[in-house]
């Protein structure tokens, strides 16, 4: 069923990014990727995705410095943000990402693709 809700994912693993790309695609999302945190920022800013997708471990400009700039602005302070990371969060850096309310906070080794679908379909339907 086709959905109208764009999604961002600013991944820079190219399997991973190829992969949800694909599953959201697959779920009938219109989706757009980026491979670093510049870009990312610059295409959420430009095209006001409703959900974005956001690696916290990126080339360029890192993912707290991402949701940093996208909370202040007026367009993203509120776009939904799911993190997804590798690192265990420490509780300094979970409360520095929390304090820029992500709408969800998965680390990669504990989920599946399935798990990140039901958690961008349960918040775009909200």
């Amino acid at each position: 069923m086709p959905n109208s809700s764009k999604i961002l994912v600013i991944e820079d693993d190219a399997p991973l990014r190829k992969a949800l790309v694909a599953k959201l695609k697959e779920s009938g999302y219109p989706v757009e990727s980026a491979v670093d945190g510049e870009e990312g920022l610059e295409l959420a800013l430009r095209s006001h995705p409703d959900l974005i997708l956001l690696n916290l471990i990126l080339p360029k400009k890192d993912g707290r410095e991402v949701l940093h700039q996208l909370r202040d602005d007026p367009w993203g302070e509120n776009v939904p943000v799911i993190i997804l990371t590798v690192l265990d969060a420490d509780e300094k850096m979970l409360n520095e990402i929390m304090v820029y309310h992500p709408a969800h906070y998965f680390i990669k080794s504990e989920w599946r693709l399935e798990d990140v679908i039901e958690k961008v379909n349960e918040l775009l339907s909200a």
